[in-house]
């Protein structure tokens, strides 16, 4: 809150009293409630163990829509709400008011019975399931689809793997993919640890407990996340749009939820200390999984203040992609910024929105 001068009357001093007791009670509320992310109108499509397919009702009449349906896959470490945060700043919401028919894998959360599931089954089983009953529903043997993080990295395999199952458009968002450069920063500041023992944590845990995972982001920046947040949200008890976004932005934040023990000790020991995909030696489920085999337009999005996904780890394999038609654009802004932050509607949806039309 800014400094005010002291009240110099009864009335003055009853106003910012008034005032004092407003923020209190804000500040108590978006501290202690959950705000109602994922308001965009949907129905379920289709459900494979914790696994639901969500398509999102058009909104657009039906000459005014594109032809090719969208697909969005998240990572497993996280809700996919942050797509969907709050009206008015709402990917999903953008992109069918737009006229994209828009369907969202949500990978749900992984119990105890699921620690052996592996990007192979999510690469290999989950995802096509889902991308079946996405043609049976739109009605279309083609499709487009979007990874955000390790869900690009699962999309990265799927397009590898299946190069002719439809896929006509591959939009990769701060996407991990080449660990090759050891001190470019983000995770691999930890799991490059010989400290960091991966099969004694899984032995301990099961799955990798979403809680360590959030330190783990968190522990990169600890000042802007565990002071400077907190600090924006006081600066601002005023501004309802301010809070209202932060409210928004923290209860997804702290919406955890475990990794998969297999799918995470794969992801240490295969891709951040392996690099396999990279340096084309990954199989999944018996099968070497080669970029050269990409033949969907790509398109390469990077954020240039990642913490989390340093670009290095996204732009040094665009020439190994077998894609005649490819696009790397790099936008200002951080991992989750981009794509959720104020200024994804100027500077990220409309570039999404105009490539994909592009190429309907």
């Amino acid at each position: 809150m800014k400094q005010q001068e002291m009240p110099r009357t009864p009335e003055d001093m009853r106003a910012e009293l008034e005032r004092i007791t407003q923020q209190t009670q804000t500040l108590s509320r978006v501290l202690t409630t959950r705000y109602p992310v994922g308001q965009t109108p949907k129905e379920t499509v289709w459900t494979l163990n914790k696994a639901k397919l969500y398509r999102y009702i058009p909104q657009v009449p039906p000459e005014q829509r594109h032809r090719t349906p969208l697909l969005l896959v998240f990572a497993i470490m996280n809700k996919p709400a942050i797509l969907d945060l709050r009206p008015g700043n709402s990917f999903v919401e953008y992109m069918v008011k737009q006229g994209y028919d828009v369907y969202l894998l949500d990978w749900g959360v992984p119990g105890p019975e699921d620690k052996h599931i592996k990007f192979d089954d999510y690469a290999l089983e989950y995802l096509p399931r889902a991308i079946r009953k996405l043609k049976a529903v739109s009605g279309s043997d083609e499709f487009s689809m979007l990874g955000w993080c390790l869900g690009a990295l699962i999309t990265t395999i799927y397009a590898a793997l299946r190069p002719n199952d439809g896929l006509k458009n591959l939009l990769l968002l701060t996407a991990p993919l080449d660990f090759s450069d050891k001190t470019a920063g983000g995770f691999i500041r930890w799991t490059n640890d010989k400290n960091f023992d991966v099969d004694q944590i899984l032995a301990t845990y099961g799955n990798m407990p979403g809680k360590l995972i959030d330190y783990g982001a968190k522990a990169l920046k600890p000042v802007e996340n565990y002071i400077g947040t907190y600090l924006n949200l006081w600066d601002n008890l005023d501004n309802p749009k301010i809070v209202e976004s932060w409210h928004a932005m923290n209860t997804w934040v702290n919406d955890l939820i475990p990794m998969a023990g297999a799918a995470f000790q794969q992801l240490i020991k295969d891709f951040y200390r392996g690099n396999k995909l990279a340096e084309g030696t990954l199989t999944i489920r018996g099968e070497r999984v080669d970029l050269a085999n990409v033949r969907a337009n790509l398109l390469n999005l990077i954020a240039l203040s990642d913490h989390i996904t340093p670009t290095c780890q996204s732009e040094t394999v665009m020439p190994a992609f077998g894609s005649q038609d490819k696009t790397l654009l790099k936008i200002p802004g951080g991992h989750i910024g981009i794509m959720a932050g104020s200024g994804a509607l100027k500077r990220t949806w409309p570039q999404i929105d105009q490539w994909l039309a592009a190429r309907d």
